[in-house]
């Protein structure tokens, strides 16, 4: 799938733990590993947004386009 995303990447810069993220944005966190592996098929923009502000970044800091 040519949609990376990174959010291992932006939740390692901002020292914050993947269960930490869970509870803040309110999903499980298996439903985040899904996410953070890029096991997942669609994100709910409020899910993105809730992302976003916990962890005070852009959309575009968690997901990237890489042309196959």
């Amino acid at each position: 799938m040519p949609i990376i995303v990174n959010l291992d990447v932006v939740l390692a810069k901002r020292k914050m733990k993947s269960v930490e993220l869970a509870k803040l944005i309110g999903i499980t966190e298996q439903n985040l590993s899904i996410l953070k592996t890029g096991k997942a098929k669609a994100i709910r923009l409020s899910t993105l947004d809730a992302i976003c502000e916990h962890l005070e970044c852009q959309p575009g800091d968690i997901l990237e386009y890489k042309k196959l």
